[in-house]
């Protein structure tokens, strides 16, 4: 009996890119879009392209993402985003895995680019990853119900494939102020449901800690200008959140 595979692909208002991303999972035996609150031409591309679309609104990042899980009927999962490209090699490689085991989930390396420059250093402490959890079995894996960045439960044996994933992270530098504007306030409606805001003493230290984890520690600082941005936005993500949870409201 064959291994089933779904692609499941999360997207709001992302007609410009969901084309080519769901040309590039064809490989996938089953390809899943869950829609959130879509106001383009998003719905119109999926209904044509995916065997299952599921449209709606999700406030929480992990309630969407969880209800794209359930919605897939393969044996494994591959979790790819709209701004995110899976190469013919990454294809061939997930298939193979996928056929020699039967447990677990597979960590896939990541590419990260701004514009047209790739940026190999510098991310971390919540901006931006090197590797995600993305390919899992059916049931070993749960997104947290936060609304950016959820906490994962994942189960069975840990393993790595070593083609990556593509990201376009952002467009350019104004892309990445208006990331870090919709993370933070994300980011402060989770701290205040949380009743745990913390201190502006501790989000000042953990701005200095973060920048020097990832413009030194990372290595940030052989991307030039760009890993100084990153280290900056890191450092800022938890500071700025705490500031919107403390002075704003929903």
């Amino acid at each position: 009996m064959s291994v089933r595979l779904s692609a499941l692909v999360v997207a709001r208002n992302e007609e410009d890119r969901l084309v080519a991303c769901l040309e590039q999972l064809a490989f996938a035996d089953e390809r899943v879009v869950v829609l959130d609150r879509c106001t383009d031409g998003s719905a119109a591309i999926a209904n044509r392209l995916a065997d299952v679309v599921v449209d709606g609104a999700w406030p929480i990042e992990g309630d969407r993402r969880n209800t794209g899980i359930d919605a897939c009927s393969g044996d494994w999962i591959l979790e790819v985003d709209a701004d995110e490209s899976v190469s013919p090699e990454l294809a061939a490689e997930i298939r193979g895995q996928i056929s020699n085991v039967d447990t677990g989930y597979f960590l896939i390396p990541f590419l990260n680019y701004i514009g047209d420059r790739c940026v190999r250093y510098g991310w971390g402490a919540s901006w931006g990853v090197s590797a995600a959890p993305r390919l899992s079995r059916k049931g070993a894996k749960t997104w947290g119900r936060q609304r950016i960045h959820p906490a994962l439960a994942l189960h069975g044996p840990k393993r790595w494939l070593t083609n990556p994933i593509k990201h376009q992270v952002d467009r350019d530098i104004s892309d990445m102020i208006r990331r870090l504007d919709s993370y933070t306030t994300a980011r402060a409606a989770d701290l205040r449901d949380s009743g745990n805001i913390g201190s502006l003493a501790n989000n000042v230290r953990r701005f200095f800690s973060r920048f020097f984890k990832c413009y030194v520690r990372r290595k940030g600082y052989r991307e030039g200008g760009y890993g100084f941005l990153i280290a900056l936005f890191a450092g800022l993500y938890p500071l700025l959140s705490h500031l919107k949870a403390r002075l704003e409201s929903d």
